[in-house]
């Protein structure tokens, strides 16, 4: 007899192997070839495990990790929108919204209203998890912008101030995250010139 909730997951287990090819903007440490989603989604993770204890609140480790692990999977629909891209940001959370009642749909309808709800969670970004995993959101790239001298910012001659709208509310998941990754990350590449102080 055929297990329609084990078809449902191996589907699902199928269709998130797409996150792999979602090209992402920010570049990987050897300065030469960009990030997927999928990577993006990994590493995050495993910073979690690590950052953890700089949350702001005590958070659910496994509930955050787990956000950030399938938090793009939406992307598979939607494709990446780059962080400074007004243009697609317009319609950003139409396409999103689409993608996680389709994919999140292939589940079965317990674990579909578990992840969903996860998703939801994480954009609304008001539970002390949600807030810490968009702070690894944050955090991640520029982490690994400064790593290769910037080059993502100087590719897009992306100002101060758009670096710092876009990181208004980094500092909600961990203050001390944010002011390391101001302090050394993103000053010294305005110090340098690399990043335009326009503010």
């Amino acid at each position: 007899m055929k297990n329609q909730r084990l078809e449902q997951q191996v589907q699902f287990c199928r269709e998130i192997d797409k996150e792999k090819m979602i090209k992402r903007m920010t570049y990987l440490t050897d300065g030469a070839s960009k990030e997927n989603d999928a990577e993006h989604a990994w590493h995050m993770a495993v910073m979690t495990l690590i950052l953890s204890e700089y949350a702001n609140e005590e958070i659910d480790v496994l509930k955050t990790i787990s956000m950030l692990l399938i938090h793009d999977i939406v992307e598979i629909d939607a494709g990446d929108t780059f962080a400074y891209d007004e243009e697609a940001k317009k319609s950003q959370a139409s396409r999103e919204e689409a993608a996680a009642d389709r994919i999140f749909g292939i589940l079965p309808p317990d674990q579909q209203e578990k992840f969903r709800a996860l998703w939801d969670e994480f954009e609304a970004g008001e539970t002390p998890e949600a807030k810490f995993a968009h702070t690894m959101d944050n955090f991640q790239p520029i982490m690994l912008n400064a790593a290769v001298g910037g080059k993502g910012w100087s590719d897009w001659e992306t100002p101060l101030s758009k670096i710092m709208k876009r990181n208004e509310n980094t500092a909600a998941g961990s203050r001390e995250l944010w002011d390391y990754s101001l302090n050394n990350f993103i000053m010294p590449h305005v110090d340098n010139g690399v990043i335009k102080k326009d503010i």
